[in-house]
């Protein structure tokens, strides 16, 4: 299993469309997610700076190949077609990209 975090922003007048989403994701979504073998996955927000931070674990072997199924995906098309123009990536961020990978710096169990 590895932990993986990611980073971007939320766009303040797309907040509460955002929050709508997250508060009733797609159960094909949800399916996608497992799938793709990403377990105890959540997102969180830091307020005011309307900062979104991701963490997950994976659960399999190849995480390029896992996350190009989910990209291909229509479905996860869809959802990211809705959510994404809610998020800020910053400067730093790959372009194409809404969120930015995290480097974990420490962990304790």
């Amino acid at each position: 299993m590895q932990r993986m975090g990611m980073a971007t922003r939320l766009k303040p007048e797309k907040k509460a469309e955002y929050l709508r989403l997250h508060a009733a994701v797609w159960p094909g979504i949800l399916a996608m997610i497992r799938a793709c073998n990403i377990r105890n996955y959540s997102i969180f927000l830091k307020e005011p700076e309307n900062i979104l931070f991701g963490y997950w674990e994976y659960h399999g072997t190849d995480f390029e190949a896992d996350t190009a199924r989910m990209a291909a995906d229509p479905h996860t098309q869809e959802w990211w077609a809705l959510t994404n123009p809610c998020q800020a990536a910053f400067e730093t961020t790959p372009a194409g990209q809404p969120w930015s990978m995290l480097t974990e710096v420490f962990h304790h169990d």
